[in-house]
């Protein structure tokens, strides 16, 4: 019977000792996790576009700010890419997604799989799919207000210039801003008089293929007298086939984004009008919705911030200088 006693000593103490260490082990790590920092991933279409980098730094500028570690990756325009980047995210272990889609029509499965862990998730630039509504925030630009008020400064800008026939270089229409800028633009082309005689889409986001596709314009429709450019490289393509042709101040450029070289060219009379992108501003914006949600603050789930239009004549206005100073780091160049 003694024996029995003891044994039951025995074992009760090796309970008691191993309800400790059970406890102790899943009470450690938790405690360990509230000292740890957050962590917030960028996850870019593609880094070789200048818009991207300077997302990139608003994000990092921004997660600094609030005491976050920052972890940059690039998707190479890729869907597949993209989503072992998401997955990879999560294995390092991230808090939240900040991220510019590849395109709208890749974001449903993203969606899906961070809604499943519990991560939060901002689109910065490029919004979701429409009818998707499982994201914390989608700071954008207002596209569809600025592609109507750019359809009407193009419009003006050909009829200045004696004609009513404009070009378009657009974004990909499987982007849902790019879809917004066109359903604008072509609003205000129809209420204002204006015929939009051909709509070119980028594939690479580049000045050269820009450059051809302006040529393409100008060859297959000389009579054009403005060029709608929705993209920074857009305008500067644009530019330069003008310059070769000797038709600057022939014919009208306006674009969207802004840069160090479109305002360079803006200022020498070369672009006429430039609505300005937030891309710095949309970096910083989403980090700090995705922050909120990580700590049980309000989020604002659609952001879509204004454009505003700067000329030649108002580049230098106060006003200008402090929405540029959203749009791209000091290091890229002069304001």
């Amino acid at each position: 019977m003694a024996y029995f006693m003891s044994l039951r000593r025995l074992l009760a103490a090796a309970t008691a000792v191993a309800c400790v260490a059970v406890t102790a082990g899943t009470l450690a790590p938790a405690a360990r996790a509230t000292d740890k920092k957050m962590t917030v991933a960028y996850v870019a279409p593609s880094l070789d576009i200048s818009y991207w980098q300077w997302v990139a730094y608003g994000v990092q500028t921004e997660a600094a700010k609030l005491g976050m570690n920052y972890v940059g990756m690039t998707s190479e325009n890729s869907p597949g890419t993209q989503m072992n980047n998401i997955h990879t995210a999560l294995v390092r272990g991230v808090n939240a997604i900040v991220i510019g889609p590849v395109s709208s029509s890749s974001t449903p499965p993203v969606l899906r799989l961070l809604a499943q862990r519990h991560v939060p998730i901002a689109f910065t630039g490029i919004g979701p799919q429409p009818g998707q509504t499982d994201y914390t925030s989608a700071v954008t630009a207002n596209n569809y207000e600025t592609g109507k008020a750019e359809g009407t400064f193009v419009c003006n800008l050909a009829k200045a210039l004696g004609g009513n026939k404009v070009g378009m270089l657009s974004l990909p229409q499987d982007r849902e801003n790019a879809q917004k800028y066109l359903k604008g633009a072509k609003e205000s082309f129809a209420a204002d008089g204006c015929d939009l005689v051909q709509v070119l889409q980028t594939h690479g986001l580049t000045v050269n293929e820009a450059v051809q596709e302006a040529n393409d314009l100008l060859t297959g429709h000389p009579d054009i007298k403005a060029i709608y450019g929705m993209y920074d490289e857009a305008a500067t393509g644009a530019v330069k086939a003008l310059q070769t042709r000797g038709l600057i101040g022939k014919i009208g450029v306006a674009t969207a984004d802004g840069s160090p070289e479109t305002i360079k060219e803006l200022r020498q009379g070369e672009i006429q009008g430039l609505f300005l992108q937030e891309a710095v501003g949309q970096g910083i914006d989403a980090t700090q919705q995705v922050y909120n949600a990580l700590t049980g603050k309000p989020v604002t789930k659609d952001i879509p911030l204004a454009e505003p239009l700067v000329t030649k004549e108002t580049i230098d206005s106060p006003q200008a200088q402090a929405t540029i100073k959203r749009v791209y780091p000091p290091s890229a160049g002069a304001f």
